[in-house]
């Protein structure tokens, strides 16, 4: 998995590359567990795919800059960029989330207190 160096600055994250990020149901679950605040560990976040087709997931989201993620020795954790989204796109994020919520998607993906 790539290291926050991959995602792009602030200014340089673009709508069309965010909403792109975020038109996939399981992208979107993924930024619904980390809308929180809480870093959560690779191996923490749950979905009925492949742990290669998460790993795809989680590299579209850094590259859109919705997302960070810092390595400790082996172990990736990854945050949601709330902050510079809402710099970039006010409002854009609490809307998408709430949509999210109301219609369901994105429940397919789940944390676990575990760390793989």
């Amino acid at each position: 998995m790539p290291d926050r160096s991959s995602a792009p600055a602030q200014s340089d994250i673009t709508l069309p590359r965010v909403l792109g990020a975020l038109s996939d149901p399981t992208r979107l679950g993924i930024v619904r567990v980390l809308s929180d605040g809480t870093e959560r560990g690779w191996g923490q976040l749950r979905a009925p795919i492949a742990k290669s087709t998460l790993s795809h997931h989680l590299k579209v989201l850094l590259e859109a800059g919705v997302t960070q993620t810092r390595q400790e020795g082996t172990r990736c954790f990854v945050t949601l960029r709330r902050t510079s989204l809402e710099a970039r796109f006010p409002g854009l994020l609490p809307a998408l989330l709430s949509a999210a919520v109301a219609d369901h998607v994105g429940e397919h993906v789940t944390e676990s207190d575990d760390e793989e």
